[in-house]
């Protein structure tokens, strides 16, 4: 398949072997989040944005596979330092009980855990010198739930209406999406939980989401001394993600962030930035919260990461051994190599950069198509949302981009993201525009 001319080429879809496949799939596999009945195939070609799913359809995947494969599919560099390595059994190993390496300590040709922990130190704020490894997003907001608590022998946590930290029971304590994640599931036990700010560029006497109130914030009369319902001496942390992800893709106001930060530094409440959306250069900087007005303690990273991490300074985490552990932490060869090489080719190929640009380039040609139906464009760098009147007709706008071979996903109650490779290019940003353009009007 050559990048350079590829197009969506649809028959049919889902096709019949597509929809014989999904039968054979789900005559095993509990009910889960399946979008739509798209079967990708492995063996067929793929390249960039660009795949083959299995009656023949070529496709455009503007969902990364949720963020999770950030440089889109066989990108030839990060595909070229792999298939150097000799596949070796095994791949998992007990991470946190042994160590591995691939050669002299100062010039690996093959990085593995330690790597790629060095590498997420580098490219974190310079206090944040200490990460643990784990196989998944909600591992890595787990140990950081844990690791914050132990750090302050606090009980409350504070969330934010429209939250998605992950689908582990502790993680489901911090969910305000969906109701159904939490439903008939015990949750952990003082978990606070304030409005998180719908408007990039609202301030507190234009704040329409209920953050702002009168002359303060809820989030700094919930922990007043005198008039609050929570002693800020006991919050052992406030969680947030820098932009909203299956809430909506909110991007947050200066004022919203610069107020949470304060209040932060002024009750010394551990802030942790929930990046596994956001994370690995998407936004165009490595870290979405890079810039914003806040300094988050511990950042969560996994998806772009291809493990799951959480990192923090020394002082956060124990001491104490075995306080932490994981069986396959830190322990995933493959998974390890990927992840430390998928920063590299970021860096080197100037991929946030190019994140800004295109993103830029999307919602302008976004806004020159005016979308039928659209009441808001919006995102930062290449994680973008466009929102419907109603959620029927965004589940139609996607229905209808797939059969144009555009692929998107929902999030939130009536918006769609687009989550293109991070190497997208000009004519293929170009592309996806025009065919959900064509899916809206469709819709509509």
């Amino acid at each position: 398949m050559d990048r350079e001319t590829a197009t969506p080429q649809v028959d049919e879809i889902p096709g019949t072997k597509a929809r014989e496949r999904v039968e054979y799939h789900g005559s095993f596999a509990a009910p889960s989040t399946y979008v739509y009945e798209f079967v990708w195939d492995t063996t067929a070609p793929a390249t960039g944005p660009f795949c083959t799913d299995a009656d023949d359809n070529v496709l455009m995947d503007f969902t990364s596979h949720v963020a999770a494969a950030p440089l889109g599919y066989n990108n030839p560099d990060l595909l070229e330092r792999m298939e150097e390595f000799d596949v070796v059994d095994p791949l998992k190993i007990a991470g946190q009980d042994f160590y591995t390496t691939a050669g002299d300590p100062g010039n690996v040709d093959y990085p593995g855990p330690a790597e790629l922990m060095d590498r997420l130190t580098d490219v974190s704020p310079d206090y944040m010198d200490t990460v643990f490894l784990s196989n998944s997003g909600a591992e890595a907001v787990e140990n950081a739930l844990k690791i914050c608590y132990d750090d302050t022998a606090g009980k409350y946590g504070i969330t934010f209406e429209g939250a998605f930290h992950g689908r582990t029971l502790g993680t489901l304590s911090l969910n305000r999406s969906k109701e159904v994640y939490r439903r008939k599931f015990p949750e952990l036990g003082s978990i606070q939980d304030v409005p998180f700010c719908r408007d990039r560029g609202c301030s507190p006497a234009t704040c329409e989401c209920g953050f702002f109130a009168g002359d303060t914030s809820q989030l700094r009369r919930m922990l007043d001394s005198e008039t609050g319902h929570v002693n800020a001496d006991e919050v052992a942390y406030l969680i947030m993600e820098p932009i909203q992800g299956e809430g909506g893709y909110h991007v947050p106001s200066d004022a919203f962030l610069e107020e949470v930060a304060d209040i932060c530094e002024e009750h010394d409440i551990l802030l942790i930035a929930d990046e596994i959306q956001s994370g690995i250069g998407r936004t165009g900087e490595f870290w979405a919260s890079d810039d914003f007005p806040i300094e988050p303690d511990v950042i969560c990273a996994a998806k772009g990461a291809r493990v799951g991490a959480t990192i923090a300074s020394k002082d956060v985490f124990p001491g104490e051994k075995s306080r932490l552990s994981s069986t396959w932490g830190a322990g995933d060869i493959v998974d390890s190599l990927q992840g430390a090489l998928t920063i590299d080719v970021i860096r080197e190929q100037d991929l946030m950069d190019n994140a800004v640009e295109r993103g830029r380039q999307a919602k302008a040609e976004l806004a020159d198509e005016d979308l039928a139906n659209a009441v808001d464009v919006r995102g930062k760098g290449l994680m973008l949302a466009v929102e419907f009147d109603t959620k029927k007709r965004r589940d139609d706008v996607q229905e209808a981009a797939m059969k144009r071979g555009l692929l998107t996903l929902g999030c939130g109650h009536k918006t769609l993201r687009l989550l293109p490779p991070m190497d997208v290019r000009e004519r293929e940003i170009s592309m996806a525009v025009r065919l959900l353009s064509e899916a809206a009007e469709a819709a509509a």
